[in-house]
């Protein structure tokens, strides 16, 4: 049926035959790039990097990445605070569907989190962290009526030694990512169906959410949720934010060995990068790991023929989705009024002085490269979107969706570390002359923003009733119409 659904949609067209060759010049902007910088990045891991006239392979970038203070404890805090981080996310997300599905609390929250995902990862870092500094408004809010405090205490909130800030940027910046993937997840399953069956058993809705459509959805799921371990292994942004000086994780070590100016640590961020891919697949292992046990208990529960979730862990994943949320709106509101701020002493709310004077003196600063990222931004996003398009029009009209092995390939830039491929991306770049040039930083940003376009639109797209487009096409108007 969706065969002859997608043949008969685009029946006619003169342009349907160039659709095919649109998934494959896709794959090829992604997996030619990808291997290659992966490559330039496995080789100076083991010594051969010409340009800095080492051609021949060796180990000795491993032994002193090893030898190098706290490489071993940078690796484990990478893998501890993504999988804690990736845990939350995905257990709040999960958590407040199931006990909100169906509520006017439910459509509230999506309209907010929708916003959120599109907060600039360092801003909201920033942001969270103005919000829990000792300084930071939730303490002056409280002070000194509640806390007796008329200075700032001598503690380490935010950044702190142990990674816990780190942890609630990256839950409050992944809880709208999965969010929207489970909403489009949904899309794929008769859910409601599975709903009412389970409710006419006897079982309340979370329970009934729980058992009868997350094992469904689960498998859609996968792919964004092994994207959020990568990326909460090996961000830099954020954990530059929230971690402090001596307790960095593993991708601060690497950026502090490509910055440094002696060249031969060029070779130890380059084994860095591979052992931050080895450490993200680890972590990912873990969690696979994780799956399996979870499966075992979520069998037993299953058939144990429980039929509510218990009212102290509903009214806990409402608390968490709403700190977690309001933390987020807080911390970019906070971020905003210090911005403006000209005077703001502790404990004082809010500033006894406001200035936009700071915005007026750094704007000719700041607008040249506002303007470069905006530029990159709009054209990557064009881009991105005219090769999805393409990539979901093709598969309407072949009547076969991608394989998992090219989903793999697409999600690729997601699910690896960026500092696996992307340093030796550069070294391609600078090979081939486009470093530093327009054409090479629209791919380096297409290479991002294409799998999230990918995920948004492709479950939408799908949905789509093809009688529309039969329907106009009858009544005269062209396939671009």
């Amino acid at each position: 049926m969706a065969a002859n659904n997608g043949q008969a949609r685009l029946s006619g067209r003169s342009g349907a035959g160039l659709l095919r060759f649109v998934p494959n010049l896709t794959i090829l902007l992604f997996l030619g790039p990808i291997l290659a910088g992966l490559l330039w990045t496995v080789l100076p891991a083991f010594g051969y990097l010409p340009v800095l006239g080492s051609t021949s392979l060796s180990i000795d970038p491993w032994h002193a990445i090893f030898e190098y203070p706290g490489t071993g404890e940078a690796a484990l805090r990478s893998i501890v605070t993504g999988l804690i981080a990736a845990a939350v996310s995905f257990a709040l997300v999960m958590g407040f569907i199931a006990v909100s599905h169906n509520t006017r609390w439910f459509t509230r929250f999506r309209a907010v989190l929708a916003p959120l995902l599109s907060v600039p990862h360092a801003a909201l870092a920033i942001g969270l962290a103005f919000l829990l500094t000792p300084s930071g408004w939730i303490l002056r809010l409280l002070s000194p009526w509640a806390t007796g405090l008329e200075r700032p205490p001598d503690l380490l909130i935010a950044p702190d030694p142990y990674g816990w800030g780190l942890i609630a940027a990256l839950v409050i910046k992944e809880i709208p990512f999965l969010f929207l993937m489970t909403l489009g997840a949904l899309g794929q399953v008769d859910h409601e169906k599975s709903l009412a069956i389970a409710r006419s058993l006897g079982y309340r809705p979370a329970a009934a959410w729980l058992k009868a459509v997350l094992p469904q959805i689960y498998r859609q799921l996968r792919l964004p949720v092994f994207a959020v371990i990568a990326f909460s292994v090996s961000v830099v942004d954020v954990a530059l934010i929230m971690t402090t000086t001596p307790n960095p994780t593993l991708s601060i070590l690497i950026l502090r060995w490509a910055h440094d100016p002696d060249l031969h640590y060029q070779f130890l961020a380059a084994a860095g990068a591979v052992l931050q891919m080895i450490v993200a697949m680890g972590a990912i292992g873990i969690w696979v790991c994780i799956e399996l046990a979870v499966k075992r208990f979520g069998l037993v529960w299953i058939r144990g023929g429980s039929r509510r979730v218990a009212p102290p862990l509903r009214w806990s994943l409402w608390t968490g989705m709403a700190v977690a949320v309001g933390a987020g709106i807080f911390g970019m509101l906070g971020l905003a009024i210090w911005s403006l701020a000209k005077r703001w002493r502790f404990p004082d709310a809010l500033p006894s002085r406001w200035d936009p004077g700071g915005w007026m003196d750094r704007a000719s600063t700041v607008g040249e490269p506002a303007a470069t990222s905006l530029i990159l931004g709009l054209a990557a996003t064009a881009i991105a979107l005219a090769l999805v398009l393409g990539c979901l029009e093709s598969e309407q009209w072949q009547g076969r969706r991608p394989t998992d092995k090219i989903l793999l390939i697409l999600y690729a830039p997601l699910i690896l570390p960026q500092v696996s491929f992307l340093f030796g991306a550069q070294v391609l770049l600078v090979t081939v002359g486009l470093d530093g040039h327009w054409a090479g930083l629209i791919w380096a940003h297409l290479l991002f923003v294409l799998p999230y376009i990918f995920l948004s639109l492709s479950e939408p797209y799908r949905a789509l009733n093809p009688r529309y487009a039969r329907t106009a096409t009858c009544l005269g108007l062209s396939p671009c119409s």
